[in-house]
């Protein structure tokens, strides 16, 4: 296995609220997620050290782009995440390497700049249960 950089992703698409694909990489300019796992402090009074369980897992994700109004893009999307409330399938692909999670998007913000730029932020949070698994 070789490192590699973050660029190139292959697959970056959202359903919209239909529960179609749609392929909005173009219009992401940045994005992140997590997959993190809760822990539970179980240490007794008998210990020198931390002592945890694993608990649930998660996924969490926040898209930041470009407004692009155009037919089966980031504004078609997302322009339903106040108005609606459905599971939504974010997948994302790097290398080979997959990663998809049934999300509730809390939010589709707007910010117009000073300088005239028309940006977005869109947040979501896994829905379904499903532990997040690469692929």
């Amino acid at each position: 296995m070789a490192k590699e950089p973050g660029l190139g992703w292959t697959t970056l698409s959202v359903d919209d609220s239909a529960g179609a694909a749609k392929a909005i990489k173009n219009d992401v300019t940045n994005f992140q997620f997590a997959t993190p796992r809760g822990v539970q402090d179980v240490t007794g009074v008998d210990k020198s050290a931390m002592e945890r369980l694993l608990l649930l897992a998660d996924f969490s994700i926040t898209l930041n782009g470009v407004f692009n109004d155009a037919a089966d893009f980031s504004h078609a999307v997302f322009k339903t995440v106040p108005s609606t409330s459905v599971l939504r399938t974010v997948s994302l692909a790097v290398s080979g390497q997959t990663l998809n999670n049934e999300c509730l998007f809390t939010d589709y913000a707007l910010t117009r700049a000073a300088s005239g730029e028309l940006t977005w932020t869109a947040p979501g949070v896994l829905a379904d249960g499903t532990v997040p698994t690469w692929s």
